[in-house]
């Protein structure tokens, strides 16, 4: 490969954080450098948010395109100020709630932040993770760090370090191994611009978390039709994402209905020279036995399924899947933010 980086993998206990290891990694940050941390939802690859050839160094390990906004971190409340030109109250009662967390917000920049960052929009997405690895390279960098997921640009995000080796060894500084990520989806991205604060990326802090705080906030009409025309102000509106080697179909119906069709397509796309694998739940990977089948959590604790999902892509992959047949799941909570996943991933979505 064409100017291969010399990648440095490390493991990191997030119980009993190494500094040295984080020291290394920020100078790594502040050489505008990369690196990739862990999060609470997903791995991340980071740089200096304010240096625009070590941002650039994010889009070209990523293959991403330069339309598509980053979000920055960082580590505490009062950094947000010297990053945006005003911060509602709103904002600070949510920032006062959910931070850290994965919640991200939108809000309008200074000039500080670079158009490379924001996709030449006047706005820019923040957020401060929960994780302790990430938390405490930001604090030791000293600098706001723009980091997306750590993946190929339209590949499944990365819940293990491992998934980001696959994707980025060999294009990145630094990769640190914290282990599983717990939420395994995106941060939720919060339009605080509009008239009405706007879900425009469901994740971990839902709809309901923040009408609880709030009282009111909507959906971006793009999640409910997908509109290739948008000019994204977040990451994961407009390309396809999150997608596996293998083709996905999404069934949607009720689940003995689910079951019976996933059982029928089995059998066809055998009969047709694919190698299927059904993504299933607790509750119904009894209707499967004796096909290729990952059960992806249980129905009632949709928190299991998030923390599974990517990973489930993948490994969907490495067993030489071809065609993927996904069950959806309630859209209640963060059931919305998996739905939306399975949406964006799959080639064709079937009711039933």
């Amino acid at each position: 490969m064409k100017n291969k980086i010399n990648t440095k993998l490390v493991k990191i206990d997030p119980k009993n954080i190494d500094y040295k290891v984080i020291k290394e990694a920020a100078d790594i940050i502040n050489r505008g450098g990369t690196v990739v941390f862990p999060t609470e939802t997903v791995y991340g690859i980071g740089a200096d948010a304010l240096n625009d050839e070590a941002v650039d160094k994010i889009f070209k390990a990523k293959g991403r395109p330069q339309d598509n906004p980053l979000i920055v971190h960082i580590a505490q409340l009062d950094e947000i100020y010297s990053l945006v030109k005003e911060v509602p109250e709103e904002a600070r009662i949510l920032a006062e709630k959910f931070w850290p967390g994965p919640l991200t917000m939108i809000l309008y920049k200074k000039d500080i932040v670079p158009d490379k960052i924001t996709a030449g929009l006047n706005t820019v997405a923040l957020r401060m993770p929960e994780n302790e690895i990430a938390l405490a390279l930001i604090k030791e960098s000293k600098k706001p760090i723009a980091a997306p997921s750590a993946n190929t640009s339209g590949r499944p995000s990365p819940t293990l370090a491992s998934h980001v080796v696959e994707d980025l060894m060999g294009k990145v500084d630094m990769v640190i191994d914290g282990g599983s990520t717990y939420i395994g989806l995106e941060s939720t991205v919060l339009d605080m611009t509009s008239s009405l604060p706007m879900i425009l990326r469901p994740g971990g802090v839902t709809k309901e978390d923040i009408e609880s705080v709030l009282g009111e906030c909507c959906y971006d009409p793009a999640i409910i039709k997908s509109e290739d025309k948008i000019i994204p102000k977040s990451p994961g509106q407009k390309y396809k994402h999150y997608s596996p080697k293998a083709k996905v179909i999404l069934y949607k119906g009720s689940i003995e209905n689910i079951a019976k069709t996933i059982n029928e397509d089995y059998s066809k796309y055998k009969s047709l020279g694919f190698r299927p694998g059904i993504m299933s739940t607790v509750q119904t990977e009894k209707f499967y036995i004796g096909k290729t089948t990952i059960s992806m959590g249980d129905r009632t604790k949709p928190l299991t399924i998030s923390s599974n999902l990517f990973r489930g892509l993948r490994d969907f992959d490495h067993m030489g899947v071809t065609m993927i047949l996904a069950e959806a799941v309630d859209e209640k909570g963060i059931g919305k933010a998996i739905l939306n996943r399975l949406k964006k991933a799959a080639d064709k979505i079937v009711e039933v």
